[in-house]
């Protein structure tokens, strides 16, 4: 099972999809937790350049291919070996991510970009995608703080962008919904941490074996 979290910044997703996959491992589930951008050598490195506030004059079309790079390596190094060892993987963020924030936020060619996601996917495709959607106001707010608790306003280049930027990821991610109802699954962001994680695992629950679930 391959299932990849989605949403805009500070929609609470890292935190459901480490509940998620502590509750997974607490049902014997045997499951991964993994990220884009970023979760092998080479894909840190390449985090590192495509967050990091000194790069705001990146090219769109640069962004895309530093994208289409991080997920060649963690296709190669993580998820396909997981899901060939029958595991269940549970990213945060995946394809979906660079349709919507290169795609429809920054106005690079959509069907550019899908060609890359096949190249680089190799029909590895999500089971379940969970986007959570809250309002840019909160999203923003939450990320804003988070950062500046963690110390990370130097990987902030994304958070920094302007508001219109923020509500066309968010217009992108409902559109991108809409075309694959039978993939996405669309949950109020703005619930609390609780109850979001009760409302997930609802969906998630009926493709646990009954051995385990």
């Amino acid at each position: 099972m391959f299932i990849t979290f989605e949403g805009i910044e500070g929609c609470g997703k890292t935190t459901q999809v480490k509940r998620l996959v502590d509750r997974l491992t607490d049902l014997a589930v045997p499951v991964i937790h993994t990220r884009e951008p970023g979760d092998t050598r080479i894909g840190r490195d390449i985090r590192s350049i495509l967050l990091n506030t000194k790069n705001k004059g990146m090219s769109p079309l640069a962004e895309v291919l530093l994208y289409a790079a991080d997920r060649a390596q963690h296709l190669m190094e993580v998820i396909r070996p997981a899901l060939s060892q029958n595991k269940w993987v549970v990213c945060d963020r995946f394809f979906d991510a660079t349709t919507v924030y290169q795609g429809y936020a920054r106005g690079q060619d959509i069907p550019l970009i899908n060609i890359l996601n096949e190249k680089t996917c190799l029909g590895v495709r999500p089971d379940m995608t969970i986007l959570l959607d809250c309002p840019v106001e909160v999203g923003l707010k939450r990320a804003i703080e988070r950062n500046r608790l963690l110390h990370q306003e130097e990987q902030a280049r994304f958070e920094k962008e302007d508001m219109a930027f923020h509500q066309a990821v968010r217009e992108g991610y409902l559109k991108t919904a809409e075309k694959e109802p039978e993939r996405f699954v669309v949950v109020d962001g703005t619930l609390s941490e609780n109850k979001l994680e009760q409302v997930i695992f609802e969906h998630i629950q009926p493709h646990i074996p009954i051995s385990r679930g």
